[in-house]
């Protein structure tokens, strides 16, 4: 078994076959991950206090950067008595994914529930993890949590999910359609990855992808001199992104939609959203969560960021957020 506490630096393994749902298994697939914290076992060597975070896309600009700090400051626990892991999700660099297998279009499409089932392997596996005492994801590191608690009810204690939805709709569905079509309408895309009508197709996208990154709120304090400025750098960061790993990701969420399966969840529920959040419709989907999540708090805050470059301040849901966690762990 590979070293459990690397002080959080990035490692890699390798599952030796996973099965994804429509039945093909893959070989010797590489599995990234980061883990801090120290485990803490029980009797039969399972480890018992791991929390599993599900990244964002971007990884960073999150209102979850914060927490650690804030929880050791202000709560009434020790950040150290829990085992953080962060692992890469199926289908992106670091972990197996179409451009680094090699494989790019002929790559298998997997499904939200296989990437799930990828972490759940690896956890297994890799570190005994039986039972997971927690997830958190923010944006669409939130799919996975929902999908996990929909999927395997019994296998976590508590889920919290920051700006993010029990499914994929509306405008976010017509940004993923379009994505689609895009590439579908490029005929390199299975002939020749590294064409220039690609890069450009990755221009068009990168720009759609710019309007799910940012609130109204915050493109409304902006000229359209900053704008036009945020865009070509957000676009110049996102040609490093690969077309082939973008394109299977985005026909996952797809068809991303838990809305029959959330009566299924059993894990105390925590639901978070800023009142500019594009990831999360409020006007609807609150009254959908109350009615089917037994165990469920929802809080909400007014975001406070003014620019793109704000970080959101950790304190606004903090006291909700270390009330949740207390009853988690049972603490008065």
């Amino acid at each position: 078994m590979m070293p459990i506490y690397n002080n959080s630096q990035k490692d890699k393994t390798s599952l030796e076959s996973f099965k994804l749902e429509y039945g093909k298994v893959l070989k010797d697939i590489d599995v990234e991950y980061i883990t801090s914290g120290v485990p803490k076992y029980d009797e039969e060597g399972n480890i018992t206090n791991a929390i599993l975070f599900c990244q964002t896309r971007k990884r960073k600009f999150s209102i979850m950067q914060g927490a650690h700090e804030y929880l050791k400051e202000m709560g009434k626990f020790n950040i150290d008595d829990f085992f953080f892991i962060t692992i890469s999700p199926l289908g992106t660099p670091g972990s197996f994914s179409p451009s680094t297998s090699g494989l790019r279009s002929e790559f298998p499409q997997y499904t939200l529930k296989d990437m799930v089932n990828f972490k759940r392997q690896f956890l297994a596996e890799n570190f005994k993890i039986k039972k997971i005492f927690g997830i958190i994801g923010e944006e669409n590191g939130g799919y996975e949590v929902y999908t996990w608690a929909c999927e395997y009810p019994d296998d976590m204690k508590f889920i919290m999910v920051f700006n993010s939805d029990f499914k994929i709709s509306g405008y976010r569905f017509i940004i993923s359609k379009g994505f689609e079509a895009i590439i579908e309408s490029n005929d390199d895309y299975y002939n020749d990855p590294y064409s220039t009508s690609l890069s450009k197709a990755m221009v068009a996208i990168n720009i759609f992808l710019f309007t799910q990154s940012f609130s109204e709120k915050t493109l409304d304090n902006l000229t359209n001199y900053e704008i036009e400025s945020l865009v070509e750098d957000f676009v110049d960061e996102g040609l490093s992104v690969d077309i082939y790993d973008l394109n299977f990701r985005n026909n996952a969420f797809l068809d991303y939609d838990n809305s029959d399966k959330l009566s299924d969840i059993k894990a105390k529920t925590m639901v978070i959203y800023s009142d500019d959040s594009i990831y999360f419709n409020q006007h609807v989907d609150i009254d959908i969560l109350k009615e089917n999540i037994p165990d469920l708090k929802i809080s909400s805050y007014q975001s406070t960021k003014e620019n793109y470059y704000d970080e959101e301040d950790y304190s606004i849901v903090g006291e909700e957020v270390i009330s949740f966690l207390n009853e988690c762990l049972d603490i008065e």
